[in-house]
């Protein structure tokens, strides 16, 4: 297997040590959703949950959560203001107040089980998926969980999304590309001929177009749905695990080293942002006003889209 995302991966020593270095002066924030439209939620290590209902000026912490990374959030569409957050360990959280309060609902059994993203499909059917093929799942609101094998190898999972037409893919390690037409219940493989780490598919604007991006600035752009796959050059060896469609049509790719790289052609080609984070990103989130903002080693960021 390749080298596993640092993020969201917590066997990459080095980059851990580093984080947990820069996270004595910011919190490392991993992930991030809209709950309401006035409430973002934003999860990271050293069991860090937060909310902000001011557009992610200000952040207030969730207390009395289990201590945990937690790697993945997830709000219901249907139901904002109910959720999942996930992480290490194996836990799955759930609230149903909009992210005020959260209490543990599972915990994967096994070896040191981790969780790295979670999707709500609706309020009902939520999808948990993670390091070594862990995939689970709950059709009765987090009640119950079910275990599933949807590889034959264990390769890493690293990331679940959803496009608007329901369609949902699965990124992974070894150039794992997976994608579903009926709400999970099969998975198929769409690999591009790569063999590195995937680290996310972002749906764009153009119908049926996606994004897979992931390992030393690779990205692959397919108009299909994943049945083909062109490479797009970026410009960057830089790890790319974050990604961002805004409400004009503009792609966003964030990452290591301080990379933000900016598409207006609908993920044709990239060009370096002129006004890059000051620090790695694991997540990026286009709110509701237009604000775009970076999650990463250095808290929540308002970061420029020019």
């Amino acid at each position: 297997m390749d080298t596993a995302c640092p993020f969201r991966d917590r066997w990459n020593i080095v980059l851990s040590a580093v984080f947990l270095v820069g996270s004595l002066r910011a919190e490392l924030l991993l992930d991030a959703a809209l709950s309401t439209p006035d409430t973002l939620i934003a999860v990271g290590g050293r069991g860090t949950i937060r909310h902000s209902s001011d557009d992610g000026r200000t952040w207030e912490a969730v207390t009395s959560v289990p201590y945990s990374t937690y790697t993945g959030v997830t709000m219901a569409l249907d139901q904002p203001s109910h959720g999942w957050a996930v992480g290490h360990g194996g836990i799955i959280l759930a609230t149903s107040d909009a992210g005020a309060r959260w209490r543990q609902v599972y915990q994967a059994p096994g070896i040191d089980p981790s969780f790295l993203d979670v999707l709500a499909l609706d309020a009902r059917h939520i999808i948990a998926v993670g390091a070594f093929g862990l995939y689970v799942e709950s059709h009765d609101a987090g009640a119950s969980w079910k275990t599933r094998l949807i590889l034959d190898e264990d390769m890493h999972l690293n990331r679940i999304s959803r496009a608007t037409d329901g369609t949902l893919y699965l990124a992974g390690e070894s150039g794992t590309l997976l994608r579903s037409s009926d709400r999970g219940i099969t998975w198929d493989s769409r690999g591009t001929g790569y063999e590195g780490s995937f680290y996310g598919v972002l749906p764009l604007a153009e119908a049926h177009s996606v994004l897979a991006y992931g390992l030393r600035g690779t990205v692959y752009r397919s108009m299909d749905r994943g049945e083909t796959w062109t490479a797009i050059e970026t410009g960057t060896t830089a790890l790319l695990q974050a990604a961002a469609l805004l409400a004009d049509g503009t792609v966003i790719l964030a990452g290591q080293a301080l990379t933000l790289l900016i598409s207006h052609n609908d993920g044709r080609s990239f060009t370096p942002s002129n006004d890059g984070p000051d620090g790695a990103l694991a997540e990026l989130m286009a709110t509701p006003t237009g604000r775009l903002l970076g999650f990463g080693e250095n808290d929540a960021t308002i970061l420029a889209t020019r």
